[in-house]
């Protein structure tokens, strides 16, 4: 028996809204039929479907699973990623130049690092 990622979801306020997000920051597409209620992305590059879920309570801690997204040109990506509505919540410097650590619209953290 074999086991394997089939994708990794998103408890969120508005699926198709991080949905869209998301698709936008990979590169990939949102899914026919994505509402408010469900929403998925894609899968590309052998990278598994993101599956965004509406539940009714708000994000209140820090994430215990991130998306580590790797870059080679940092300055332009982080541009890119604040215009699509991410929110940097450090600098390099805080970091020891390795990554800088974002939020998506709902929140969720992700880092960015520079390669």
């Amino acid at each position: 028996m074999t086991t394997t990622i089939l994708g990794v979801s998103f408890d969120t306020n508005d699926a198709a809204a991080i949905a869209t997000f998301w698709a936008s920051a990979l590169g990939r597409t949102v899914n026919e039929g994505a509402s408010e209620t469900f929403a998925a992305v894609a899968a590309g590059d052998g990278s598994p479907v993101l599956m965004f879920h509406k539940v009714p309570e708000p994000k209140t801690v820090k994430n215990r699973l991130h998306f580590d997204l790797k870059t080679s040109d940092f300055t332009a990506e982080s541009e890119r990623l604040r215009g699509l509505g991410a929110t940097q919540l450090t600098t390099l410097a805080d970091n020891d130049g390795n990554w800088v650590t974002f939020a998506d619209p709902d929140g969720n953290e992700f880092d960015l690092i520079p390669g």
